[in-house]
């Protein structure tokens, strides 16, 4: 099944996101390798694909797993979470429709 990980930024979360980032990414490369991830990307914080300095609100990861608890030790286990970028992450089940 597919879950939505939605996590929200801290204030000033820009230069905790960029230290964290690369590891970030090699998790999220492992799921679409394995074929599990649906998309991943992050919410500016402004209208813009390039926010600059205004940096990004949150992010959001829709990838498959075996339950909600595996899916929510994934989230917990990001790197994001260990640099203290996120403020909170909510885990759902997510079904695609479309």
């Amino acid at each position: 099944m597919y879950y939505a990980i939605i996590s929200e930024d801290i204030e000033n979360s820009l230069e905790k996101r960029m230290s964290a980032r690369p590891a970030h990414l090699e998790r999220l490369n492992k799921l679409a390798d394995q074929e599990r991830l649906m998309l991943a990307g992050p919410h500016p914080a402004i209208d813009s694909m390039d926010p600059g300095e205004a940096g990004f609100s949150g992010s959001l990861v829709i990838a498959e797993f075996d339950s909600l608890e595996q899916a929510e030790a994934w989230a917990e286990a990001d790197p994001y979470v260990a640099a203290g970028v996120y403020a909170k992450v909510t885990v759902k089940p997510f079904k695609r429709v479309l």
